[in-house]
C-alpha cells in the first residue's frame, strides 16, 4: 500500500470513533473557568496525549497481542462489541463521562490526560482498531504511514479544540447533539462490521471446510 491509503485509512477509521467534533463541548465544559491561553495549552497538550497513547499500541499493539495470548479475530470481536457500546452511546445521547469522573474533572487543573485523551478520546474502542490495524502490517513503513494519520488526528483535535467555541454557538445544544447521533450511527455500523468478521473468522477456525 502507498503512503495515501494507508494514512486515510487511519485517519478515517478513528475519526468517528475519536469523535474530535463530539469531544468539543466536554472541553469547553472542564476549561470554562480557565483563560484562553490555558485553555489553548489543555488542547494542544490533549493532542499531543492522544497521538502518544494511539502511536503507543500502533508499535505495541502486536506484541501484546501475543504476549497475552489473543488472536486477531478475538481483538476483532472484542474491539466490536466496544465500539459498538461507544456508538449506542452516542446514539441515545448518554454521557460520554461518568458524573463523578466529570466532577473529578472540573476539579483538575491539567484535564490533558484524563479525562480528556484518556477515556474520552483515545479509549478503548480507538485503542482496538490501531490495535487491530498493527497487526495486518508486515513492515515498518506501513507502521510509519499509520503513524501519519494518527498525527492527523492530533491535528484535527487540536485544531477542533481551538476553533470549536464559535462551532458549538452556532449548532447550539441542539446541532451538537444530532452531529453525535449522525457519528454514533456510523460508528455502530463500524462495530457490527468488526463483531461480523469475528465472529466469522472464528466459526471458520472452530469449523473448518474440508
Amino acid at each position: 500500500m502507498s503512503l495515501i491509503p494507508n494514512t486515510l485509512a487511519t485517519f478515517i477509521a478513528l475519526f468517528p470513533i475519536a469523535n474530535p467534533i463530539g469531544a468539543v463541548p466536554v472541553f469547553y465544559t472542564l476549561t470554562a473557568t480557565e483563560t484562553p491561553s490555558q485553555r489553548h495549552q489543555q488542547a494542544l497538550q490533549t493532542a499531543i496525549n492522544v497521538v502518544l497513547v494511539l502511536a503507543v499500541f500502533l508499535v505495541a499493539g502486536r506484541w501484546i497481542l501475543e504476549f497475552f495470548g489473543i488472536s486477531l479475530q478475538v481483538l476483532r470481536l472484542a474491539g466490536g462489541l466496544l465500539v459498538a457500546h461507544t456508538a449506542w452511546e452516542m446514539v441515545t445521547v448518554c454521557q460520554r463521562l461518568t458524573p463523578s469522573e466529570k466532577d473529578e474533572a472540573m476539579e483538575k487543573e491539567d484535564i490533558s490526560f484524563t479525562p480528556m485523551a484518556v477515556p474520552l478520546i483515545s479509549g478503548p474502542g480507538a485503542i482496538g482498531v490501531v490495535t487491530s490495524l498493527s497487526i495486518s502490517f508486515n513492515h515498518w513503513v506501513e507502521y510509519l504511514e499509520s503513524l501519519v494519520g494518527i498525527v492527523l488526528i492530533g491535528i484535527s483535535l487540536y485544531l477542533c479544540f481551538v476553533l470549536g467555541e464559535p462551532l458549538i454557538k452556532r449548532l447550539g445544544r441542539n446541532g451538537v447533539g444530532a452531529l453525535n447521533r449522525v457519528f454514533g450511527f456510523f460508528i455502530l455500523a463500524i462495530g457490527v462490521r468488526f463483531i461480523a468478521d469475528g465472529s466469522i473468522s472464528l466459526l471458520k477456525e472452530a469449523f473448518p471446510i474440508k
